[in-house]
């Protein structure tokens, strides 16, 4: 497509998306003369769907009436919520029903999946993962390599870009994986890295490490319900994601889980184990000698935390009816015109400084931008003119046009708040 930096040409994709409708069904905060946002954070804190009230009160709602009996009788049954969101689930991630489960925390999730997968021997004892990965999962390896009694400087492979380069090749992760086969353990990476927004690819990465005998693990925090995922077909052996980012079921709510039948199915995976993971057919029998439940549910510990589910599964039926394919063309679309009006802007404003570092025909929604001297005052800048988006330190400025309630004027907009920065 040719686009134009113009927003006659905005307005006009936006009347032709068949997408567009979905915008209504959230809620896009305002500024103090009443002004919706130009909302770009849908990578940190995804916008609350309208939906969300009716779903959390239909629980309330039950629990007022019903107490204890909610849990059988009421609209939902609590004691298979998390079903309720399995489906759907499954269809962001490309994995079958029985492989995904929702319950917990990311970052829990993903002790518990180490705790199936970094199996170390004094031999086999590696992790590879990128250099700069969200805080928390070096911290996960860091504790897990150390519980282990392992040093982290050791066990752990940081891979760094290329000097002068910002995001990995793919090629160097491939390379680093084979010259350290008779070595590695895990193989862990982010889906999309949280600082640069490069989408990694899982599948040829799982390919690598399966050849090297290592299990292939991911966090995707920053890739469900932003990129097209076949988890499944590409024969991952687990992953977790969040859900309050392009998910958009509120701060700090449940995570999602993926664990490749191959091992789910089989009981003699190692797990930790907990009561809601515990057969459900003779759960309540309260018996010695843990039963897994069959596939990813069989890693839960405890029971579904019904409330928060309720506002995911409000985001999730939205997801369904928008459907991912759809959502991930618009994504491309909508990301590569950002892109545009933003280099339309730097040739015209000899004050805009960024390079982007995301690196084309590797994103999600995300474009990362690494500013100059001036990055923080350009950041303001932007906050002044009502686009909303994220400062990372040391000196970058993501940026994520959502597709579901993300629009082309949006985008246009943002282009033109970055043409009238003047740091004097």
């Amino acid at each position: 497509m040719q686009f134009e930096n113009t927003l006659d040409f905005a307005r006009n994709q936006d009347q032709t998306d068949p997408l567009a409708p979905f915008r209504d069904e959230f809620i896009i905060p305002k500024n103090e003369k009443g002004e919706p946002w130009t909302y770009l954070c849908g990578n940190s804190l995804g916008l609350q769907p309208v939906a969300a009230a009716e779903f959390l009160q239909t629980e309330l709602n039950d629990w007022a009436a019903l107490g204890v009996e909610g849990h059988f009788h009421g609209k939902n049954p609590w004691f298979h919520y998390h079903k309720f969101l399995t489906d759907h689930s499954a269809e962001l991630v490309g994995g079958l029903p029985h492989e995904v489960v929702v319950m917990n925390q990311l970052t829990v999730n993903l002790h518990l999946l180490f705790a199936s997968f970094y199996r170390p021997s004094s031999s086999r004892y590696k992790i590879i993962m990128e250099a700069g990965a969200f805080p928390s999962d070096m911290y996960a390896v860091q504790s897990q390599v150390e519980w282990h009694g392992f040093n982290y400087d050791n066990a752990v492979i940081e891979m760094q870009p290329r000097a002068g380069e910002h995001t990995l090749r793919t090629a160097d992760i491939l390379d680093t994986i084979h010259q350290n086969r008779d070595s590695v353990a895990l193989v862990f990476f982010s889906g999309v890295q949280y600082y640069t927004g490069q989408y990694f690819d899982i599948r040829a990465i799982t390919e690598a490490a399966h050849e090297a005998q290592a299990f292939a693990g991911f966090d995707l925090a920053h890739a469900a319900g932003n990129v097209a995922l076949k988890l499944h077909e590409w024969n991952v052996d687990f992953a977790s994601w969040c859900s309050y980012k392009y998910l958009n079921s509120g701060p700090g709510n449940v995570s999602g889980v993926f664990v490749h039948e191959k091992h789910g199915l089989n009981a003699q995976t190692p797990r930790l184990a907990g009561w809601w993971g515990h057969k459900e057919d003779v759960r309540f029998q309260m018996k010695r000698g843990y039963i897994p439940e069959p596939g990813a549910a069989g890693w839960q510990l405890s029971n579904a935390p019904v409330f928060g589910m309720a506002v995911h599964r409000a985001s999730l039926d939205i997801f369904h009816r928008a459907g991912i394919d759809r959502l991930t063309a618009k994504s491309a679309l909508l990301t590569a015109y950002l892109r545009f009006v933003l280099s339309q802007a730097k040739i015209s404003n000899p004050h805009l400084l960024f390079e982007i570092i995301t690196p084309e025909n590797q994103e999600g929604c995300q474009l990362s931008l690494l500013a100059g001297n001036n990055g923080k005052a350009l950041f303001d800048h932007l906050t002044a003119c009502n686009v909303i988006a994220d400062w990372r330190e040391p000196n970058v400025i993501r940026m994520a046009p959502v597709p579901l309630y993300n629009s082309f004027t949006d985008a246009w907009k943002t282009g033109e708040a970055f043409a009238s920065f003047n740091p004097s």
